[in-house]
């Protein structure tokens, strides 16, 4: 049936849900406003809208990676209480099965997902209302590799998901892992990182360069100098690898296998 922009208007007066959620609710509701009303009561989307300008800096971060792709998602909430509840871990981990299971291109995508009839992004709002605090899947990224593994720390408040070019011995790639999780690096090689931020990087090198009083003619080489370090401490297999500092990241995987590499990772902490 059609629904009238009035009647619409109507509702998201009387209940501050969204013009596209009001919309769905009667016709959901075959027009008639009070069904509507509890529908939208039903589905958290009051709660939802009057919690929208909080923060939800606490949450969930969960990753899963087998054969060739790896998915990771961060479900955030306002407190740790709420994060730390296996409900609530449990509703995370729906949310990243059925990112697994359909690989979505984007955030976007995955929140259209249905799960038992529901879009993720109704169900989301749905438990904002059951909990009483906002809810906001803040982060989804995939990997699609040769090989791939998953590393969450305890506690759930950081993870990665690695890609490699072939299948190697796990313990190598849960290394890797933990190495992309505790020094989070910004790229996999010195050729990934992008220009502007190697330009950025420039520039800062020659401004200190400056500022200790280096020639001009020196500031671009000692600057390019600058930057290598950077490389060095910003590009996974460029690292020092953690469990031993004398060789790089690179080095260690080529000792594992010669021609084993990284082709791809993600992270996301809540901690930073």
């Amino acid at each position: 049936m059609e629904i009238k922009a009035a009647d619409v208007m109507k509702l998201r007066h009387a209940t501050n849900a969204g013009m596209m959620d009001c919309k769905k609710a009667l016709q959901e509701a075959e027009g008639d406003f009070d069904k509507a009303v509890d529908i939208i009561r039903k589905r958290g989307l009051i709660v939802a809208s009057k919690r929208a300008d909080r923060e939800a800096k606490e949450g969930c971060v969960l990753a899963h990676a087998e054969g060739k792709k790896g998915v990771m998602v961060s479900l955030n909430c306002e407190t740790d209480f709420v994060a730390k509840n296996e409900n609530f871990i449990n509703f995370t981990r729906q949310i990243l099965d059925a990112a697994f299971a359909n690989m979505p291109a984007t955030k976007e995508e995955l929140m259209a997902i249905q799960i038992d009839g529901r879009s993720i992004a109704d169900q989301i709002a749905e438990q904002t209302g059951v909990i009483g605090e906002k809810l906001e899947l803040a982060y989804y990224g995939k990997v699609e590799a040769e090989a791939t593994i998953a590393y969450i720390h305890p506690g759930n408040k950081l993870a990665t998901v690695v890609g490699f070019n072939k299948e190697a011995d796990v313990q190598a790639k849960k290394d890797v892992a933990m190495q992309a999780a505790a020094m989070a690096p910004i790229a996999v090689d010195k050729n990934d990182v992008p220009q502007d931020v190697i330009a950025h990087e420039l520039e800062i090198g020659r401004e200190k360069a400056r500022e200790e009083g280096k020639p001009e003619n020196m500031l671009d080489k000692i600057a390019e100098g600058r930057l290598n370090k950077f490389y060095q401490e910003s590009t996974l297999l460029n690292q020092a690898f953690v469990k031993d500092g004398k060789q790089t990241v690179k080095a260690y995987l080529a000792g594992v296998d010669k021609d084993l590499t990284v082709t791809g990772f993600i992270r996301f902490t809540l901690n930073d």
